[in-house]
């Protein structure tokens, strides 16, 4: 994936986050981001997603988000009783 850009939407699915976090990321500094040049839209440069997803699995960034990215890969079973 390397070398390519994303948009919001592709970024956001790939991190397991919604659109909504990853603008607020970009406001608050915590992920870089790019513009469009035609469009203005944000986009991302794969290399910085994966920078973020090796920080989260190193440990580098706050537990919580680790938690909740891991609480995403996982799959939820539940029975059903009539």
């Amino acid at each position: 994936m390397s070398g390519k850009f994303l948009t919001i939407k592709e970024a956001a699915e790939y991190l397991g986050v919604t659109p909504l976090t990853l603008r607020n990321w970009d406001r608050s500094g915590k992920l870089p981001t790019t513009r469009h040049p035609m469009s203005n839209y944000r986009i991302y440069k794969s290399e910085d997603l994966e920078k973020l997803v090796r920080d989260i699995d190193t440990g580098s960034v706050p537990m919580k988000a680790k938690k909740r990215k891991l609480a995403k890969r996982k799959l939820m079973v539940r029975s059903i009783k009539d």
